[in-house]
């Protein structure tokens, strides 16, 4: 991968119909891109959002913009991280890469949380499919000292308040990397899928460890529904409100109440 630019193409959703999405690769420097509530709605809460594509790309239209859109019409702020891709065609980067590219992002926006109206408390990752496994590796190594820090932002905790993870495949060895760990220090997680994903036959034994090892969990299997579905123009009825049932979750367990 050369320090070129980054990529961009535009490639046509999964779903029926004609919805051009972007897709990005090619990327050297990692950001956020701010999505904020208006203030009369703003709860404090906040996402930080990872669009997947395999770690060679990121889908960030419908899993990344659109999903940061509708979450700030919710009342709840989002970023969109780019992050750099292991898999890129002559990527130099490493899964660690990526994941401290995630940690950076969650600790940029608790350092900044007066300024955007956010709660540094409830700073929480949604990821999907590659973005999903990002985020699940996000949450689990937050104690991980920072390689080379740079500035007081990475004296910040990087824990996520809660975790979203939509189609991705955490807690599983991945590109090298050892499985990650399923521990009570995870933080209360929503999981959903599709039915005809394969991913969704190990959704069920995922939500089973979590809730074993003490982590507030819940599941949402989306029947006839299969891999990559974020928000698009056309998607089956029946998993179009997946994300009002995240933020339904969000609700019920307490991370939309202003402190």
């Amino acid at each position: 991968m050369s320090d070129q630019p980054e990529k961009y193409r535009v490639g046509s959703s999964i779903a029926e119909g004609n919805d051009d999405i972007l897709i990005i690769s090619n990327i050297n420097k990692p950001s956020i891109t701010v999505y904020l509530p208006h203030k009369d709605l703003n709860t404090g809460a906040a996402f930080i959002v990872a669009p997947g594509g395999g770690f060679s790309e990121e889908w960030i239209t419908p899993e990344g913009y659109r999903v940061a859109d509708w979450l700030s019409q919710h009342g709840i702020a989002a970023f969109v991280l780019k992050y750099r891709l292991p898999k890129d065609v002559g990527s130099k980067y490493t899964m660690d890469d990526a994941v401290a590219d995630m940690e950076r992002a969650i600790r940029t926006v608790k350092s900044r949380a007066a300024e955007w109206g956010v709660d540094p408390d409830r700073v929480g990752v949604i990821g999907f499919s590659a973005g999903g496994a990002l985020s699940g590796m996000a949450s689990a190594r937050f104690s991980d000292p920072v390689k080379n820090p740079v500035d007081d932002i990475d004296k910040l905790s990087a824990k996520p308040a809660f975790e979203a993870l939509i189609y991705g495949a955490p807690f599983t060895t991945l590109l090298g990397q050892p499985a990650t760990p399923v521990t009570r220090d995870l933080p209360p997680t929503f999981m959903a899928c599709g039915g005809s994903d394969p991913i969704s036959q190990t959704y069920p034994d995922i939500y089973k460890t979590l809730k074993a090892a003490g982590v507030p969990v819940e599941l949402h299997i989306y029947g006839g529904v299969s891999h990559g579905f974020g928000i698009q123009e056309f998607t089956p009825l029946n998993v179009s409100t997946w994300p009002d049932r995240l933020r339904d979750w969000m609700a019920v367990s307490g991370f939309l109440t202003k402190h």
